[in-house]
């Protein structure tokens, strides 16, 4: 299976690594890899939210394949 690859709003490039379920309180979280090979991760509603950039509403990440 091809990774899947998103461009955030600033401009990085991220491959979306896998989804993990947070022990806490269970939520989905997105695990992403950033072009330098760091690991991220944050709730999955807020890597799909759409967000205001200069009065313009958009992807915090934008799907690219």
């Amino acid at each position: 299976m091809t990774p899947v690859r998103y461009r955030h709003y600033k401009g990085g490039l991220y491959e979306l690594v896998c989804e993990a379920t947070l022990e806490a309180d269970l939520s989905t979280m997105i695990v992403y890899r950033a072009a330098d090979g760091s690991i991220w991760c944050r709730p999955a509603a807020v890597f799909f939210e759409v967000i205001e950039v200069d009065g313009v509403k958009v992807q915090r990440f934008t799907p690219l394949d």
